[in-house]
């Protein structure tokens, strides 16, 4: 992974060297703990569509499940370019990437049910097996392409790629 200085256009104060930037353990840590993402595809007529998600963030990848007949999985099905966020517009988390379709078996499916223990509390606490059938539980995966983020923009705003 490559860590850099973003690129803004002139006068947003964006420092002239590397000083400053985020870590990515940082960054990741903030990513597995967040119980509240926000997840943005595209329509067939290339209007965004946002939805908030639950998910979790695991081996560099973020992985959430649903139906494939909501709008966001049949968006990603068509094209898999899609934008994750977290909550916080001050200490920001923007990661770019595809989302596709994918099961978990075996020890991967048992690694995703102990990440989502997060969600027990809220009532739901999908069991190992739950993305092991023939259409995936309609488990997807985010692979990231890029992330930005900062916490006091914009001297650590940083880009990392992947």
């Amino acid at each position: 992974m490559r860590r850099e200085r973003p690129t803004f256009p002139d006068g947003y104060g964006l420092p002239e060297t590397d000083e400053g930037l985020l870590e990515w353990s940082a960054v990741e840590e903030r990513l597995v703990a967040s119980k509240h993402y926000w997840l943005a595809t595209v329509r067939p007529d290339a209007r965004p569509h946002v939805i908030p998600r639950w998910g979790v963030w695991l081996d560099d990848r973020f992985y959430y499940d649903g139906s494939p007949a909501t709008r966001h999985a049949r968006n990603a099905e068509a094209n898999p370019a899609c934008t994750l966020t977290l909550e916080d517009g001050w200490r920001a988390v923007i990661v770019e990437g595809r989302s596709t379709a994918t099961r978990a078996d075996g020890e991967l499916g048992i690694r995703i049910s102990q990440a989502f223990a997060k969600y027990h509390d809220d009532g739901y606490s999908p069991g190992p097996d739950a993305w092991s059938g023939d259409d995936g539980g309609g488990l997807r995966v985010l692979t990231p392409i890029t992330a930005m983020a900062w916490t006091a923009f914009p001297a650590d705003a940083t880009r990392f790629v992947f």
